[in-house]
């Protein structure tokens, strides 16, 4: 396993699609920088501390990064099928279900590095701004809250990406998909039912960025969970329909 990690990692620094994850990850805190600098009756938004290491959470969470982390799933499953490369590999041979599991491993890995590289941004910017007005237990706060997103975020999409590699779609699908459902998160989080059960706005109530209530926090982290359970269970059917479709020559 540790090998076929290395070998999609190796995979993924050749390709471009980390400098546009990494580009789409620095323009949404730019995004949200330019915003807070909008005036209101007490002044600048980010005369806050604490304010832009907020707001980019929801930003990013409901605009942009869902969709970026399901592409990048979807791009290392859909890869080796439309590069016609999946029949050479398992030609060595290489077990196609650890090699999915290692992908999906990669994409979580990606998931949380991405939310914790969008963390040291906003926090050097904080600093830049409030530095004696941070503390440790506004750093920790945050840390544990980016921390959560990433692996809330994987789990809540995991269902796209398993989806877009059964049914053999460009992970360019993958993409809108996602951030049509992330974006549909905006309109979730007006009820509290709602806010509660629907996995883009229930990671931002577990990862703490929403007051919740224990009861509420749990019915969120156990709908993440199912997503979780719901994608392996859609790429373990495809891989053993796949098995027996070649079985029978088709």
């Amino acid at each position: 396993m540790s090998k076929m990690l290395w070998a999609e990692w190796r995979k993924l620094r050749r390709s471009s699609i980390i400098l546009l994850t990494i580009f789409a990850t620095v323009l949404i805190a730019v995004i949200v920088l330019v915003a807070g600098r909008e005036t209101t009756i007490d002044g600048f938004y980010l005369s806050d501390a604490g304010w832009y290491m907020t707001m980019v959470q929801p930003w990013a969470t409901m605009f942009v990064l869902p969709a970026i982390i399901a592409m990048l799933g979807s791009y290392m499953i859909c890869r080796e099928e439309q590069d016609d490369t999946l029949k050479s590999l398992l030609l060595i041979p290489v077990s196609e279900t650890a090699l999915t599991a290692a992908k999906m491993i990669v994409t979580f890995i990606l998931s949380v590095l991405i939310y914790l590289l969008l963390f040291a941004i906003t926090l050097t910017t904080e600093m830049l701004l409030h530095c004696s007005d941070l503390s440790v237990g506004m750093v920790h706060h945050f840390f544990k809250s980016y921390l959560l997103e990433g692996i809330g975020v994987f789990l809540a999409v995991s269902p796209i990406i398993a989806l877009v590699s059964y049914a053999k779609k460009s992970y360019w699908l993958a993409l809108l998909l996602a951030e049509i459902y992330s974006f549909a998160g905006l309109f979730m989080s007006m009820s509290n039912l709602t806010k509660t059960f629907y996995p883009i706005t229930a990671l931002l109530g577990v990862a703490g960025y929403y007051e919740t209530t224990p009861i509420n926090l749990v019915e969120s982290a156990i709908v993440l969970l199912l997503c979780g359970c719901f994608s392996v269970f859609i790429l373990v059917w495809h891989r053993r329909n796949g098995k027996e479709d070649n079985a029978h020559g088709k």
